[in-house]
């Protein structure tokens, strides 16, 4: 009896908005399963790695479909639960399928045709290759960095994909995203018995030998109590060669004595490059009352919602009470997602959380290599040892099978949006959404509840615990408000910096204390200009002023890192009254090395922590006073605790406040109380001044009073009356086009066919402030909708409106980006 042809529907990386039907082959029948990747032909030439999403017996009855080449997994690399967030992601955000897949896999899982593939020249061999690996490491490694195209050419195979994919396990090659650090994989040295020495009779033999060689017969003896050879069976168990040193008081010399004689056999072997300290590990510190109080709340409200809030100043003991809750679902054999906005919050949490719970954490950020961040999500796929991933907004993508609770740290911050590339989620609620498929819980977690997420909690749509007092009884910081204009006029500014702010630094510095400067700009001025004609140096691909970097002598554009060098007379003019306009944190950190020669400045910026260690080193040095002055963007702000500052400065406050966005009030109090926050601990009130054009000023005013509530209900207000989130959702639509007559047409025309259907809840198109990036005009329009709409059929409404755009000859290249609930 024949059986129906199985058919499978694979998602691939491409941005089309459908799934792809291949046929099953009959000798792959059993291998295939939802979840697991296999190689198809796509197009002509082109072979791709795609996931199946679905297998069944439906027949497409409009192409001819191709066969599935072959399965590159042994078990599923996505779960079931993946698979349905996937799906989620896809309809909420409004992208493909395929573009979810492609943010979702670490690199080294994702393989295609374009893919590059370069030799690793480290690679030795542990064991034989086949032929075929061979043959095909042989190409990679004449030709150094090839594509598999160029593999599948040159060596005749139909499909070196599951060759290749070997020889990333065995580390012989990467893929191009290894191309960003030299990729080695990690070893160790290990000591074994050599092969001549694995019998009883052998090794009483070894032991008369080295009568008249106590010292190597000892570390032999020591060799052996390590691998249980005195008491049992001999076997060729390995010890790692530091630790045989160590334990056995032995010298290098000694242990290569050993293995020149063939009683001993060096080798190196891989180890986990994540592989955290299995240490005994430190119980949770006993609560607080307030904490203890908190944390009870924050138990009784997850028996009543899925998602609650804990709104808790800062220093207020929130990573404390974290501890608890993830200790309890440890115990319970749950996973636990930590999610944090930045990499830079990692160091210090990570070191905190494993004395805590030692190698049952795993850390995951952009920063690791890419071969790291595969071992993480083996390591979940397996349900190995990792039951708590720390990590920033791509770990919602992790293979979880098991969460109980989902924290999203600072919750306020807009980094857990993602920009771009698609898909455009937002980290906190794509988590809230994640944990749900598996009836787990969500902690939000700040000091500064984000406008939407305090006023869910005010709606019963979360359950709010407020811890308002600082741990240990500290006092909150004094915040004082100096006027720059008032300063300036007095003539009593030392460049940028008032009297009052290095007075206090001076203090500080006396008392052996530390200070922070913050600066939302990098470089060392945003912006330089001919004095004589008032020329400013614009970037080539972008309307927008270039920054100039003192320590490279360039000029860079923050938006497509085209840089040039300083030029030395006006282009214009040919005036040599080339000047720097405005400050950043480079220039902050030159001016206090001259008013500070006898102390360390440092810097952290985007610049300076560029490294996989960088953000490391920096805090290290800090944490252990080797700075005494730091400067930073925004990244200071969030989470870093130092139990030596006293004294904060906020050396612009005007700009944040100033920025064109119905957001820009929120944000600044965000961003100012939370820098505010890193000052003052333990036994020290600490101070924090305020530089500002505007003392006056009612975000301001809420700051120095520490007055979240009166800020948010102000805020509530005027999103009411503008018809802003929490009242109503955006859609941002963006149109880009080199040709900006073509991008202001789509615009207009997308805009008129919107406003047919939804009023005059379409707004533009209107040029955004900077409005050409990397030579694309571009235009947006933005779409408010009543909480009550239905946002699935205005999606789809907007979808027809753009695909029938897309359709016309004149906008075939025009891009159309949407992006949901924008930041």
């Amino acid at each position: 009896m024949s059986t129906k042809p199985l058919f499978a529907d694979i998602i691939l990386p491409v941005p089309l908005p459908r799934l792809f039907t291949y046929e099953v082959p009959d000798d792959l029948v059993h291998l295939a399963t939802v979840g697991k990747r296999v190689a198809v032909p796509f197009g002509k030439k082109k072979m791709y790695s795609g996931v199946v999403c679905l297998l069944h017996h439906n027949k497409p009855e409009e192409y001819e479909t191709k066969p599935i080449v072959s399965v590159l997994d042994e078990e599923s690399l996505v779960n079931a639960y993946q698979l349905k967030f996937w799906n989620w992601l896809a309809d909420y955000y409004q992208c493909t399928l395929g573009e979810v897949y492609k943010a979702a896999l670490p690199s080294g899982l994702k393989m295609e045709s374009e893919t590059r593939i370069i030799y690793n020249t480290e690679f030795i061999a542990e064991s034989p290759l086949s032929d075929k690996e061979n043959k095909v490491l042989d190409i990679i490694a004449g030709k150094k960095v090839c594509s598999i195209n160029d593999v599948n050419q040159q060596s005749g195979l139909k499909n070196s994909l599951p060759i290749i994919k070997r020889l990333l396990e065995y580390n012989a090659v990467f893929v191009n995203e290894h191309l960003k650090e030299s990729y080695k994989a990690k070893t160790e040295k290990v000591i074994s018995l050599h092969p001549k020495c694995q019998s009883e009779d052998a090794l009483q033999l070894v032991f008369d030998k080295l009568s008249r060689a106590p010292k190597q017969q000892e570390l032999l003896m020591t060799f052996m109590s390590m691998v249980g050879g005195l008491t049992g069976a001999i076997t060729n168990e390995n010890v790692a060669k530091p630790e045989l040193l160590k334990k056995a008081n032995a010298s290098q010399a000694a242990i290569r004595e050993l293995c020149n004689k063939e009683i001993f056999l060096e080798q190196e072997r891989a180890i986990d490059r994540l592989d955290l300290n299995d240490k005994a590990v430190k119980q949770a510190n006993q609560l607080s009352e307030v904490q203890q109080t908190a944390y009870d709340e924050i138990k009784d409200g997850f028996q009543t919602h899925d998602v609650t809030l804990l709104h808790g100043v800062t220093s207020g003991g929130k990573t404390e009470i974290y501890i608890h809750l993830i200790e309890e679902q440890l115990m319970q054999g749950k996973q636990v997602l930590y999610l944090l906005p930045e990499i830079a919050l990692t160091t210090q949490i990570t070191s905190r959380l494993q004395k805590h719970f030692g190698n049952k954490m795993g850390i995951y950020h952009s920063k690791f290599a890419d071969a790291e961040r595969v071992e993480i999500w083996n390591n979940l796929l397996q349900q190995k040892n990792y039951q708590l991933i720390v990590g920033v907004r791509s770990s919602v993508f992790l293979p979880f099978s098991n969460l109980g609770l989902i924290i999203v740290d600072e919750e306020h911050e807009n980094t857990y949006k993602q920009f771009d590339p698609t898909p455009r989620y937002h980290a906190r609620d794509a988590a809230i959404v994640l944990a749900s498929l598996f009836g787990a819980k969500t902690l939000l977690g700040t000091a500064t509840p984000s406008i939407e997420s305090y006023f869910n909690a005010q709606q019963g749509k979360y359950a709010l615990v407020e811890l308002l007092q600082r741990f240990e009884g500290i006092k909150m910081p004094e915040i004082v408000a100096v006027d720059v204009r008032e300063a300036k006029r007095k003539k009593q500014m030392s460049s940028h910096f008032t009297p009052m702010l290095l007075e206090k630094m001076d203090e500080a510095l006396k008392n052996g204390e530390q200070v922070i400067l913050f600066q939302n700009r990098r470089g060392f001025s945003p912006f330089i200009e001919c004095g004589q004609c008032a020329w400013v140096a614009k970037c080539v691909n972008c309307d927008v002023s270039m920054t100039y970097h003192k320590h490279l002598n360039q000029l860079v554009c923050h938006y497509c890192n085209h840089s040039i060098q300083l030029p030395t007379v006006c282009p214009a003019c040919h005036s040599p009254a080339i000047e720097t306009r405005g400050f950043g944190t480079e220039k902050i950190e030159e001016e206090m090395s001259l008013l500070y020669p006898d102390h360390k400045v440092a810097r952290m910026d985007l610049d300076t922590t560029r490294s996989k260690s960088g953000y490391d080193k920096l805090i290290k040095k800090f944490e252990d006073g080797e700075v005494h002055i730091l400067i930073g963007t925004q990244m200071i702000s969030k989470g870093l605790d130092f139990d030596n500052v006293s004294v904060v400065g906020i050396l612009n406050a005007d700009n944040m406040l100033n920025y064109p966005d119905f957001r820009a009030f929120e944000r600044s109090y965000q961003l100012m109380t939370q820098v505010s926050g890193r000052a003052g601990r333990k036994n020290k009130q600490g101070l924090v001044v305020l530089q500002t054009s505007n003392p006056k000023h009612p975000v301001i005013m809420d700051v120095i009073n520490h007055n979240f509530l009166n800020h948010y209900n102000g805020q509530l207000e005027e999103r009411q009356l503008f018809k802003y989130p929490p009242y109503y959702r955006l859609i941002n639509i963006t149109i880009k086009h080199k040709e900006q007559p073509v991008a202001n047409r789509a615009a207009h025309l997308l805009a008129e066919q919107l406003r047919v259907v939804f009023g005059n809840r379409v707004l533009g198109p209107q040029a955004p402030v900077i409005n050409r990036i990397q030579n694309l005009y571009i235009k947006k329009i933005l779409i408010k909708m009543e909480k009550k709409a239905s946002p699935t059929k205005v999606k789809h409404l907007m979808r027809e409106a753009i695909f029938s755009l897309q359709a016309q000859q004149a906008f075939r290249y025009v891009t159309f980006q949407i992006d949901v609930d924008p930041a």
